[in-house]
């Protein structure tokens, strides 16, 4: 049940709407009570003391009030630690927000996947020659925390272990396959079983992103097969608009690699 007020909760903002002239209703993952939503009454004004805190990507202490669908915003304040990602990082922190929002009930709590999406914020914005397999890493503890990842040391139809040497696709239903010729990407039974023993790391983002560092570019599509099937879409709409701004722009800027 929805608590009447909170105080100095950490939280991130994901998405934010007009609510009228001067006030948007902010879509916030929050620590220890889930994806909530939130107006911040006047936020649009210059004078207002909330404008400059509000933006995605930064870690806030939030205070709010009300036990309707939406509260009522009452305090914020950057809780520091690292700059906003830019840039690319920028667009794959806006891509996994976009996940977070569709994947991620209201009022549903999950701390321990709040610690690592701020963990995977924090790498964003500092390690840009890392981005890739950070986006990776998180989608595939996001979907785990869902209860939407299939296990990963075992045959989804028939549940045996995994064939040595052999190769396997990943299925929305059905789990792990063995891969055929016409699958354009699998993994080896060795990596899939690496992937599931970072997952299960007492540390897993950092074990993650380091277990799929080296075949990310053959994981990418079947993540994003799995993605797709659970979030109902065929494209999200961060990489909708960045395929939008390549197709207009002369110069023809590359679609980063990450999403």
């Amino acid at each position: 049940m929805a608590t009447r007020r909170s105080a100095e909760e950490p939280a991130f903002v994901l998405h934010r709407y007009d609510w009228s002239e001067s006030s948007l209703v902010l879509e916030v993952f929050t620590r220890n009570h889930g994806r909530i939503a939130l107006v911040a009454k006047g936020v649009k004004r210059p004078t207002s003391q909330f404008r400059p805190v509000l933006l995605p990507l930064q870690p806030l202490l939030l205070s709010w009030g009300g036990d309707a669908e939406v509260r009522t915003l009452k305090s914020a304040q950057w809780q520091g630690g690292h700059v906003m990602p830019t840039g690319d990082a920028l667009i794959s922190g806006s891509y996994l927000n976009e996940l977070l929002m569709r994947l991620l009930a209201r009022d549903d709590a999950h701390p321990t996947l709040f610690d690592r999406y701020a963990l995977a914020v924090q790498l964003l914005a500092e390690r840009s020659d890392a981005q890739a397999v950070i986006v990776r890493a998180l989608e595939l503890l996001l979907l785990r925390s869902m209860g939407l990842l299939p296990d990963l040391m075992q045959e989804g139809s028939s549940l045996s272990r995994l064939q040595g040497g052999a190769h396997y696709v990943i299925e929305a239903e059905n789990g792990l396959r063995l891969a055929h010729g016409d699958d354009s990407h699998s993994l080896s039974a060795e990596q899939w079983q690496t992937l599931q023993l970072a997952l299960d790391a007492p540390d897993p983002l950092i074990a993650t992103l380091r277990a799929c560092a080296p075949f990310e570019s053959a994981l990418r599509p079947q993540v994003r097969r799995l993605l797709h099937y659970h979030c109902g879409v065929r494209v999200f709409k961060t990489r909708q608009l960045m395929i939008d701004v390549q197709a207009m722009s002369r110069s023809a800027v590359a679609l980063p690699q990450t999403l």
